[in-house]
């Protein structure tokens, strides 16, 4: 198969230096952070001392990806993506994280028994130490997080695993899940039906692909007789795998017809026993800890949102108004949050948008971007 775009390329980020930094997880994962970085424009001097008496902190900003996605969903050469706008907006020092829940990785190509908690407890601290070796404990560093890596960087957030955050960002999900009843419904029976009576240890957008008669070919052809909204396999089976829609994750017009036609690449693979966790979240009406009592998560807090009374990070909740995956989980989680600890969090809604076509729509530049700098930029420089 042709790619009309390299995986996993760098390419959509120009005029900067590109530098990977391999670390390992608190449970031995090997994880990645990719570092973009610019030379910082001259800001002025404080007007109490001169410059060389009271240097100001650098800026760095964390990307966080969702399940079955990775860093490349914010470094897309098809359109203005999110790295080179934060690059080009006063935040010369990038960092994406590619966490356990990365396609860049084969460790949903199993079937595990990860958790978000995992996500949570292992990959968040170490990011995080692994950065402060690089910028120093003085730099200001924010988070723009999103869907699920958003929660579990929340959850790690609340439990207060990881600290020294200047600001987050969190789209479409934080502490509190309500997809689409059809979502609910498929949250029940994928799981065990997936693993137990088709043996498959995880879904794949990319089945379309597979060697005739397969089985991940069979089933992504049933799938596509439900989706007659495009001719491309691999966006029926995401529409199956999350959310409730046709298309359910993005609008079709809001995509560049280069990031549908390269679905297949941009989300991967997943094992579905991290389904199983957001059941339980969903159940519970808020995120909470999959195994409680178990004394391997200890440091972790049963119910993440009763802990979340203690956040002081502020927190810019975001998500398009017609999101047909996580539905109105933020605007919910907002409500929650103001209850708990009030003057940390705020919602903003993006007009048309849904859930993913807000980082990876052919517009996000213009119409999403400048309202994440702009919440950055109060709380930096």
């Amino acid at each position: 198969m042709q790619r009309r775009i390299p995986l996993f390329t760098t390419e959509g980020v120009r005029d900067a230096e590109v530098t990977v930094h391999p670390f390992a997880a608190g449970d031995g994962l090997g994880l990645t952070l990719t570092r973009y970085r610019r030379a910082p424009a001259a800001r002025p001097a404080p007007a109490a001392a001169p410059a060389a008496d009271r240097p100001a902190p650098a800026d760095a900003v964390l990307l966080v990806h969702g399940l079955t996605t990775s860093s490349d969903m914010f470094v897309m050469p098809e359109h203005d993506d999110l790295t080179t706008y934060l690059l080009d907006h006063g935040y010369p020092d990038v960092w994406a994280l590619d966490h356990r829940m990365s396609n860049r990785f084969p460790y949903d190509l199993a079937a595990h028994r990860f958790t978000l908690d995992d996500v949570a407890l292992h990959d968040f601290p170490a990011a995080f130490a692994e950065i402060r070796a690089h910028i120093g404990p003085a730099a200001r560093l924010h988070v723009i997080a999103h869907c699920l890596g958003g929660v579990a960087f929340a959850m790690s957030l609340a439990a207060g695993v990881v600290t020294g955050v200047t600001s987050a960002v969190v789209n479409s999900s934080a502490l509190v899940l309500r997809p689409p009843r059809w979502s609910r419904c498929k949250l029940s029976v994928v799981p065990g039906l997936t693993e137990y009576v088709l043996g498959l240890p995880y879904l794949n957008p990319a089945w379309p692909q597979d060697a005739a008669f397969t089985r991940g070919r069979m089933i992504a052809r049933l799938v596509s007789l439900f989706h007659p909204e495009c001719r491309v396999p691999a966006c029926h089976m995401v529409s199956a795998m999350w959310g409730s829609g046709r298309p359910a994750l993005y609008d079709h017009a809001l995509m560049s017809p280069v990031t549908h036609d390269r679905v297949a690449d941009l989300f991967g693979a997943t094992g579905v026993h991290y389904y199983r966790h957001i059941r339980a979240i969903v159940r519970a009406g808020r995120a909470v800890k999959y195994r409680p009592g178990d004394p391997a998560y200890r440091e972790l807090p049963d119910d993440y949102l009763e802990a979340a009374a203690g956040l002081t990070t502020p927190l810019l909740l975001t998500t398009g108004d017609h999101n047909r995956v996580m539905a109105d989980s933020n605007p919910a989680c907002q409500r929650e949050l103001a209850a708990r600890a009030p003057g940390v969090s705020r919602l903003h809604l993006f007009p048309g948008y849904g859930h993913q076509d807000v980082f990876m729509g052919k517009d996000s530049a213009r119409d999403v971007f400048p309202h994440l700098t702009a919440f950055l930029d109060t709380h930096a420089h």
